[in-house]
């Protein structure tokens, strides 16, 4: 079945929505995108994914074209269109089509592009993944220094995922002055002695929303939270480790670089996480 899309208002056939080459997401990246999960024709915390798109917006200099009630419409109206149950929905927003191509930013008046669409993924809360954990390497980090925005400059990470995937392994975690900063699409977190361990928001990372609820839902249930970096070593001798994304949710790691973390299996505090997560994100679920 060919799916429904969104391009600036409009509903169409994938096969039939376009963007204009001269479009800056295209020629510049210059463009930032959310991704919301879907749980039984849900969306998880939609309003956060909304606040750190307008934060994205506001870094870059760019309009916002939509209320968050305009996006929530849209969001709604793309899982009906395409029958999602569980699944995700892709939102993007570039500086749009100003003409020719130039560095400069386009004159006011601009109008940004908006394009969103669906993926289905069947069992997103049963992931099987989950009760094995990923393993993962250690590569360097290579990207701009305005990681706190999300932008569509994706092609280091894509680079440092498909390396993981040719030696083997499930995700590559970046590390920069020996520390690391996060993973290729999540934030990272290891656990030492029944201490959630997290490097603390900067320019360096992604203020990821998976993140702020996981991190909230552990300080709730009185799971000691530091917030700091740490090292691969640090990492490899750690209990246990994880990552947290809007698609993987709370994922547990079992091997970094080769060496177990802890016993090598999947560790409690990762597993309750997952669950208390899932658990408060259908609650809240819109």
């Amino acid at each position: 079945m060919t799916r429904t899309v969104y391009v600036n208002g409009e509903y169409l056939p994938e096969d039939q929505a376009t963007v204009s080459v001269f479009d800056r997401g295209f020629l510049m990246a210059d463009g930032v995108y959310e991704v919301v999960s879907v749980l039984d024709g849900k969306l998880l915390d939609f309003g956060g994914h909304i606040r750190r798109l307008q934060r994205s917006l506001d870094e870059l200099q760019m309009d916002n074209p939509l209320s968050e009630e305009e996006y929530l419409e849209a969001h709604r109206q793309l899982i009906a269109k395409n029958g999602i149950g569980d699944g995700l929905i892709y939102l993007q927003v570039t500086r749009g089509n100003p003409g020719d191509r130039d560095f400069a930013f386009p004159p006011a008046g601009t109008r940004p592009t908006v394009v969103m669409f669906t993926q289905a993924k069947a069992g997103l809360a049963d992931n099987p993944a989950a009760k094995t954990g990923w393993k993962i390497i250690s590569v360097e980090d290579l990207r701009w220094a305005r990681r706190d925005i999300k932008t569509v400059q994706l092609l280091y990470p894509s680079l440092a995922k498909m390396e993981a995937k040719a030696r083997g392994v499930d995700d590559a975690w970046l590390v920069e002055d020996g520390l690391v900063t996060e993973g290729t699409s999540n934030n990272a977190y290891i656990v030492k002695g029944n201490t959630i361990i997290t490097r603390a928001l900067s320019n360096d990372i992604l203020h990821g929303v998976t993140r702020a609820a996981v991190l909230r839902f552990a300080n709730e249930a009185q799971m000691k939270v530091e917030e700091r970096s740490f090292t691969i070593e640090e990492s490899q001798g750690a209990d246990e480790a994880f990552v947290t994304s809007a698609s993987a949710f709370v994922m547990p790691v079992v091997e970094i670089d080769g060496a177990a973390i802890g016993s090598g299996q999947v560790g409690p505090v990762a597993t309750r996480l997952r669950e208390i997560y899932v658990e408060e994100m259908r609650k809240a679920a819109v």
